[in-house]
């Protein structure tokens, strides 16, 4: 016997019809309590309802998310993986460099030569007497002119001499004085035959012998004299005394090998100095004609000018040992700048180049093939230029071709470099370091008054 289904009665919840079978809906009886209505507080919203409400809320955010895109989607881009990119062309890279214009100028030619101040005049002030060193004028170091008083000695024994000489002067010539009276009497007498022409004679040798013993004496006096005036010592040249060799009361004798004190002339003062032999042509060929050329005397360092002269003479031969001829120089030294024995470096000038194309001798490089400069194109790219050097002089090399005035070359940072391979690719690109100064100048000045603002409302 076949049963059927029953049929949901009364007793029954919904709950347990939901749990018996989820997949059917179930088939409730026309008796059974029915659920509330939507207007009812009990409402309890079903599962279709439900799914409507959720795909509302997406689609709601979804379209605000859009609307502000661009807000946060840079935010979360980093992290989105993607795909792998094209690669980027690299940045140009800038080189700065430092760089000089070039010049048209003349250019002075000169030759160096190593040198040393000598002095004209070198006095040794000595005694020329003995006795006490009394008093001492002068001090170490000064400037002294010709005839200036240096050092006293004791004069007493020498002025005893010369009153001693004085003294037998005065006495020979009042003899002499009588004799020269007796001799004219005897010459009254013998004009009337009373004495013979002996005694005439005798008294007129007396007169004679008297004349020279003061001679005699007047020499005696001068040399006392002049003695006493040695006493007193003197400056013989004009110049710089040096340290003082004997202290005020010692005994000094004349001539001691020591002496007083040594004054050397500074004013004019000779630099002689050397120049190869090979350049003898260059400098003789400038002084034909009574033509007078200019040195420069300079420190060891080369960096200060010391003083300018004139070249005075040159040397009749070569130094076979060193291969170079010697020549002399005089300068005024009007600044006291050179003293005697200093060494110093001599620059002559031989010759002049006008209108030189000058650049800074650091911007010339020597490749395999040709001398070349880097010059900085308009578009601050670097363009490489061959070309032919001329004289240089100490920081400066003259071009004979290959630049133009006006140009500007690389002098610092030429390794980093590269000349330009063709029109697609250009040379490195630079950066003035000139011009980053320059900006960096003005923007200290435009901060300079708001800084002072600044300070002053602190």
């Amino acid at each position: 016997m076949i049963s059927k289904p029953a049929t949901l009665g009364t007793g029954h919840a919904p709950e347990a019809l939901q749990e018996r079978s989820p997949q059917r809906p179930a088939v409730l009886d026309a008796n059974a309590p029915q659920a509330p209505t939507s207007g009812s507080p009990e409402f309890v919203p079903t599962q279709r309802q439900t799914a409507w409400w959720g795909w509302l809320i997406v689609i709601v955010l979804a379209t605000a998310a859009w609307s502000f895109r661009l807000t946060w989607l840079p935010w979360i881009e980093p992290l989105i993986p993607s795909g792998p990119r094209k690669p980027s062309k690299p940045a140009e890279r800038v080189i700065p460099v430092t760089t000089a214009i070039v010049r048209q100028r003349d250019m002075a030619l000169y030759l160096n030569g190593l040198g040393t101040a000598t002095a004209f005049k070198t006095v040794t002030v000595r005694s020329r007497v003995e006795g006490e060193l009394l008093k001492v004028h002068f001090t170490e170091g000064q400037m002294v002119r010709e005839g200036d008083l240096l050092a006293e000695i004791d004069s007493r024994s020498f002025e005893v001499q010369r009153d001693q000489a004085e003294g037998q002067l005065a006495r020979d010539e009042a003899t002499l004085k009588l004799a020269k009276l007796t001799l004219d009497r005897h010459r009254d007498l013998l004009k009337s035959n009373v004495i013979a022409q002996q005694q005439l004679d005798d008294q007129a040798a007396l007169v004679q012998q008297t004349e020279g013993a003061i001679q005699a004496v007047r020499a005696m006096l001068a040399n006392a004299r002049l003695q006493l005036g040695y006493c007193r010592i003197v400056a013989p040249i004009s110049g710089r005394i040096g340290l003082r060799l004997v202290d005020q009361g010692n005994f000094v004798r004349a001539n001691d090998a020591t002496g007083l004190a040594v004054i050397t002339q500074l004013q004019p003062i000779a630099v002689v100095f050397t120049i190869p032999q090979d350049e003898i042509s260059r400098v003789l060929k400038q002084t034909r004609g009574d033509q007078v050329l200019t040195v420069d005397a300079y420190d060891r360092d080369f960096r200060t000018k010391l003083a300018s002269g004139k070249l005075a003479a040159i040397d009749n031969q070569v130094d076979p040992t060193t291969g170079t001829l010697r020549l002399k120089a005089v300068f005024e030294n009007e600044d006291q700048l050179l003293f005697p024995n200093q060494f110093v470096n001599a620059r002559l000038l031989v010759d002049t180049k006008r209108d030189a194309i000058v650049i800074p001798s650091a911007a010339v490089q020597r490749g395999p093939a040709s001398t070349f400069v880097y010059v900085v194109l308009a578009d601050e790219t670097v363009d490489l230029r061959n070309v032919a050097l001329g004289p240089s002089e100490g920081n400066e090399t003259s071009i004979e071709s290959g630049l133009s005035v006006g140009e500007i070359v690389v002098t610092d940072g030429i390794d980093k470099l590269q000349p330009p391979k063709d029109k697609q690719h250009p040379g490195t690109k630079v950066s003035l370091r000139e011009k980053e100064k320059e900006k960096g100048k003005k923007s200290g000045e435009a901060d300079s008054p708001r800084e002072a603002g600044e300070k002053g409302t602190r």
